[in-house]
């Protein structure tokens, strides 16, 4: 039996996200902006294999075990598990305050 290939979608937020953060680290150190976006980049590619590694989100309320969420750099990488699909919900820095969800 061939095992269920896993796609990643990330939604629009979570890409404006991630290029916000680029675009700020990167006006302190170009270095800084490329280590951290391929970290952030590097693990969510790892979910594709262990999607379901990570803690819940502990911020989401109601969560159906779906909603998991990671930390790379003090970066929060939110993302939602459903079928064959992974989907970047969001990437906030840890010291702002959490999104009412």
């Amino acid at each position: 039996m061939a095992k269920q290939k896993i796609n990643i979608e990330w939604n629009k937020k979570a890409s404006v996200n991630f290029y916000k953060i680029l675009e700020y680290l990167n006006k302190e150190s170009e270095t800084a902006a490329f280590i951290v976006g391929n970290a952030i980049l590097d693990e969510v590619e790892k979910l594709i294999t262990h999607s379901t590694a990570h803690p819940l989100d502990r911020f989401k309320r109601n969560n159906d075990g779906n909603y998991r969420a990671c930390i790379v750099y003090s970066y929060r990488i939110s993302y939602y598990l459903f079928d064959d699909t992974i989907y970047i919900l969001r990437i906030r820095h840890t010291s702002r305050e959490p999104l009412e969800l």
